[in-house]
């Protein structure tokens, strides 16, 4: 079993976040795709996730995991401390999500954004769908 990541590929800050993951991920658990591209609208639509959907997604057991519940379920397949982020899931998702949805909103004027998708090494390219 392994889980499936959307991310925005034009975000300056997604792009470092997979890289981020693919880093501390070596038992290359995730895949990746990014919203833009034909694979990840074929799993919006498959999952039934709002085409305008302003947030990573995390596909994993046959769920969609949205906002910041699918980088704190990220966290628990990450190599290092990381996996102890996974206990804030406790934390209750209405306080959450407003922060996540408070960064979401600035993180192209914060990070920037590409004019195109990342183009992933050709050892990185296995892990993109």
């Amino acid at each position: 079993m392994s889980g499936i990541i959307l991310f925005d590929g034009i975000c300056n800050f997604c792009d470092s976040s997979v890289q981020f993951i693919i880093k501390r991920d070596k038992a290359a658990y995730f895949q990746f795709a990014s919203i833009q591209s034909e694979e990840g609208q074929r799993l919006l639509k498959e999952y039934k996730i709002p085409a305008d959907v302003d947030s990573v997604i995390l596909i994993e057991g046959g769920q969609a995991y949205s906002e910041s519940t699918a980088p704190l379920r990220v966290c628990r397949h990450l190599d290092g401390a990381w996996k102890l982020f996974y206990v804030l899931l406790a934390v209750p998702p209405f306080i959450r999500n407003f922060f996540y949805r408070l960064f979401a909103k600035s993180r192209y004027r914060l990070f920037g954004q590409k004019e195109a998708c990342l183009l992933p090494t050709a050892e990185q390219r296995q892990r993109f769908l």
